[in-house]
């Protein structure tokens, strides 16, 4: 093994399914800079052996544990730059880039993205479009808060990401199970934001998504991505459309009110995944993450624009400013397979050939158990990738595609009053 190269540090590989277009992005363009990449895991290799140079393995879920052990790579290797794509880490992550003097989002930055109490606080203290908000500990202090915002509502864990635990509450009764949702769902976030849950305005208007790098404090926006969600009163995220020529990319006002809010948050280098409200009001940004977009999000982009998000990774994370020129224009699309009911998979068949088709995949193993919001969250067993000229033409496609999914599975009761809610197994890093 070479150790003589600056290495860049990757907290986190993520899940083979969801990320490994971007490892194997990020490894041929530090090979082409001169740099080794290195891994910190929370599990043993398998796939990621053909990556990185080195790999370290421990729990990255105990933060000390973490640092301890970054802290031991940077005593054998120069570390040139902290990667982080895993939302879980990306704050330890971004302290270790404070830590090391090198490149990155800075823990003040990160801090209020995971805070979704701070990033609405610093937000709405701007002058910048939010709605009113409160952070509650107790069932009281939630109904005292939606009485005074005015209902629906919306409540959520006040730090986790892909919508878990975000439920919309139309009354009181609505608002009482909605915070037991929402609180519960905290448990699994970090400590200092467990059993807390915010109650906000509810904002009118289609919901998108903007992947974009920030260099040195400037906001360079890659592609944009228009959600679609479902399983109300939950915001599950069912699929995601990315066109390279979305006129919403060169709408200066959203880009305008996307720069403007980076900067209040102190968010300096690395890239960001930012989710907007289009309000009759005006663009309404509901939070700003430390990451790229999951859900296959940054691999559409790819697709459509030719913009590879793991080169700019790599060039963010070493201090270089990123090439951003699209050399594609397409729309690609992602739709993920939800069962109707709570459910244990007996088999999952996708299409292999289909118009427009681009890949296709079950996410769960036969034997694994999918449910629904409340009870569990991101319970899909598939997904298929359509490529299009148009995004109407890809939603058609997608419909197809999405038709030939097979599930074969038997029902499963509901969970006993009081059960924490799960995700499917294999969906965490964390599992094995």
């Amino acid at each position: 093994m070479n150790t003589t190269n600056d290495a860049l540090l990757a907290i986190g590989s993520g899940l083979q399914l969801y990320r490994e277009y971007l490892v194997r992005s990020a490894h041929a363009r530090a090979r082409a800079l001169g740099l080794d990449l290195v891994l910190l895991n929370n599990i043993e290799p398998t796939w990621q052996r053909g990556y990185f140079d080195d790999i370290t393995v421990a729990n990255l879920f105990d933060h000390e544990i973490l640092a301890d052990q970054a802290r031991r790579i940077a005593r054998r290797r120069s570390i040139a730059g902290v990667l982080c794509w895993d939302e879980p880490l990306v704050q330890p992550a971004a302290d270790l880039a404070d830590e090391f003097g090198v490149p990155g989002l800075t823990e003040a930055g990160v801090r209020g993205c995971r805070n979704k109490h701070r990033t609405r606080s610093v937000l709405t203290a701007a002058g910048l479009l939010q709605p009113r908000f409160e952070l509650t500990h107790t069932l009281e202090q939630a109904r005292t808060a939606a009485a005074r915002i005015g209902y629906p509502v919306v409540v959520k864990p006040q730090a986790l990401g892909a919508s878990m635990g975000v439920v919309l509450a139309a009354d009181r009764a609505e608002l009482d199970s909605g915070f037991g949702v929402a609180a519960g769902a905290s448990t699994i976030g970090d400590e200092p934001y467990r059993g807390t849950a915010l109650v906000e305005e509810y904002a009118v208007g289609p919901e998108i998504s903007i992947d974009a790098a920030v260099y040195k404090g400037e906001y360079l926006p890659m592609f944009l991505a228009r959600k679609r969600t479902g399983l109300e009163p939950y915001f599950e995220e069912l699929g995601h459309i990315v066109d390279a020529d979305d006129p919403l990319l060169r709408d200066d006002t959203l880009m305008g009110t996307l720069a403007r809010a980076h900067r209040e948050l102190g968010i300096e280098n690395g890239i960001t995944h930012s989710e907007v409200r289009l309000t009759s009001r005006g663009p309404l940004i509901i939070e700003i993450n430390g990451r790229l977009g999951g859900d296959l999000i940054p691999y559409l982009g790819k697709i459509a624009t030719g913009i590879d998000p793991g080169e700019v990774l790599v060039d963010i994370a070493s201090g270089r400013r990123p090439t951003l020129n699209p050399t594609r224009n397409a729309v690609a699309g992602i739709r993920f397979g939800y069962p109707g009911r709570d459910c244990v998979v007996r088999a999952v068949r996708v299409p292999d050939r289909a118009v427009g088709l681009v890949t296709a995949a079950a996410m769960v193993d036969p034997g694994a158990e999918l449910r629904l919001p409340p009870g569990g969250y991101i319970a899909r067993h598939s997904f298929v990738v359509c490529e299009a000229s148009n995004a109407r033409r890809c939603n058609e496609l997608l419909d197809a595609a999405a038709d030939l999914v097979v599930l074969e599975a038997h029902p499963l009761d509901p969970p006993a009053p009081g059960a924490t809610f799960t995700l499917p197994a294999g969906l965490l890093d964390a599992d094995k």
